[in-house]
């Protein structure tokens, strides 16, 4: 067992429980957040290594720092902290409601904000730490327009997490603030958005492969070895979001002809 410590929010289940696996079989030590405690308690046993785990409701800016503090009193540090937590909603922006605004706004954005400035004061003491804000490919280009609030949230956070990286870069050299953008995951995310069809890792949805939860967090578990401030887990994102920047409209005008054809 290594002295590394590794929180990690949304960790009930997906993208989190698939990290906090891969991250115990390499000897980390973890904090498990998330709401449901039964399920966060089966991801302990599943880790195999010393596994706190702490009912969190990230929405809530008293829960995280508590986190934080829980974290710091059974380990004495933290190493590494991801903002994992998420959930999102099958709507068009002209159907959105004040209440879909507001809650997928706490659980993606605010949830991130009150993350960072619970874990960085901390990262500044010791003079160094990571922070790693999973973001979406949807925060970056609009492929799926009925993801519109989710992926509006996202681009908040795709913002808010370049922002503190240039705050800290000069002065905190040794701590790492990195976003991850993964493409399409098979999780429980699309069962709680009420997504028509569960895509499925391995197939394929118009021109994007599935990537599986285990992929995903297999590739987070390189990024905490060896820091860098973008990862797009699928390769193929990478060539999407350079075409949507060349040519927003003409872009747009592709996809909707794609997309009416298929």
């Amino acid at each position: 067992m290594t002295n590394e410590v590794t929180v990690i929010t949304g960790a009930s289940s997906g993208i989190g429980a698939a990290l906090a696996r891969q991250l115990g079989s390499k000897g980390q030590q973890l904090v498990l957040a998330a709401r449901r405690e039964n399920e966060l308690r089966e991801v302990a046993k599943q880790a195999g290594t010393r596994a706190l785990v702490v009912p969190t409701d990230v929405t809530r800016r008293g829960d995280v720092e508590n986190l934080r503090s829980q974290a710091l009193k059974e380990y004495g540090h933290v190493d590494v902290w991801v903002n994992n937590a998420g959930r999102g909603i099958t709507k068009s922006v002209l159907d959105l409601t004040d209440r879909d605004v507001d809650e997928i706004t706490a659980v993606v954005l605010k949830s991130v904000l009150y993350g960072m400035q619970a874990i960085i004061p901390h990262f500044q003491e010791r003079g160094r730490g990571h922070l790693i804000n999973i973001s979406s490919f949807l925060g970056r280009v609009p492929l799926v327009s009925h993801r519109s609030i989710y992926s509006a949230a996202k681009s908040g956070v795709n913002v808010l997490t370049a922002n503190a990286r240039m705050d800290l870069k000069a002065k905190f050299p040794g701590i790492h603030i990195s976003l991850v953008l993964p493409g399409i995951v098979e999780t429980d995310f699309h069962k709680v958005a009420k997504t028509p069809q569960i895509p499925r890792a391995g197939s394929k949805l118009g021109f994007i492969i599935v990537q599986s939860a285990e992929e995903v967090a297999d590739q987070i578990a390189t990024l905490i070895e060896h820091p860098v401030a973008e990862l797009y887990t699928n390769p193929a994102l990478v060539g999407l979001v350079s075409q949507y920047c060349q040519d927003v409209g003409k872009f747009e005008e592709n996809l909707v002809r794609r997309t009416g054809s298929s």
